[in-house]
């Protein structure tokens, strides 16, 4: 059976509240080998924490999402310190910038401002425990990259949920960030994605889920959870013409490699 890893997933929202065990066991069944729960607050990575002590195939990620920004309190470093050093904590996040649903224009400035500032404290704290970071962008591609750019060498990012055209791809590798693919692969409106994925050097890619969010065929519409993995992994194989198992050798090391605490 091919190993995958779910590089992205949110197993502290309620939506896995009644059945968290059975959903980690069936990952596993499927080969499913280790599960990256993203933090979205603090409140929510002191939970990512809590269930990476619970299962041994779970890791977390602690941060703060952009959406959420204007919730945060102005220093965010301090608590992000206390948490960081957790032996199961692998990178920074999910953080960086999110423009699609905007406040009122007078209000904008402060808005993108205040999503800026956090980016930024992450960006920091990356650096000082010396992880990456996983990135968030919508429809803020070029500041994402702008404000990531300055720390090329020493954080690296990788932009989860990637839906971008090759050449947008092409930019986020030459500053030594990383691309990730979801179930929107599977889409029949998904070619655009399809396309760069085939595009992406072997080793600047993982795959994940960003459950409970986009299910994959055939199971679109319904709440994704990480075994669905596997049937992201198919048609990746596809689009790239290789081996599940070639597959599975490339991605898991590029994971290895870029989240350096994932044992």
């Amino acid at each position: 059976m091919a190993i995958f890893f779910d590089t992205h997933a949110h197993l502290d929202y309620p939506d896995y509240a009644n059945d968290l065990a059975e959903v980690v066991s069936r990952a596993q069944a499927v080969g499913i080998g280790k599960i990256i729960s993203i933090g979205t607050d603090l409140e929510s990575s002191q939970r990512a924490i809590q269930l990476a002590e619970k299962f041994q195939n779970v890791y977390a990620v602690i941060g703060w999402h952009p959406s959420n920004a204007h919730e945060a309190p102005a220093d965010i470093r301090s608590a992000l310190r206390s948490l960081a050093g957790h032996p199961k904590v692998v990178a920074l996040g999910e953080t960086g910038l999110d423009y699609h649903r905007l406040p009122s224009e007078n209000e904008v400035a402060q808005y993108k401002q205040k999503q800026a500032e956090i980016f930024q404290q992450q960006l920091e704290i990356a650096v000082e425990f010396g992880l990456n970071c996983v990135i968030h962008q919508r429809d803020s591609f070029d500041d994402t990259v702008a404000q990531l750019k300055p720390f090329a060498g020493k954080v690296r990012g990788v932009f989860h949920c990637f839906g971008e055209n090759v050449e947008r791809m092409k930019q986020v590798l030459e500053i030594g960030s990383l691309v990730s693919f979801t179930g929107i692969l599977t889409f029949k409106n998904g070619q655009n994605v399809r396309d760069t994925l085939a595009a992406t050097p072997t080793d600047k890619f993982m795959l994940e889920t960003d459950c409970p969010y986009l299910a994959p065929v055939p199971y679109r519409g319904k709440r994704c959870e990480p075994s669905y993995v596997k049937e992201i992994s198919e048609i990746a194989a596809q689009v790239r013409k290789c081996s599940l198992e070639e597959l599975s050798d490339a991605t898991c090391l590029t994971a290895k490699e870029f989240f350096p605490k994932l044992a």
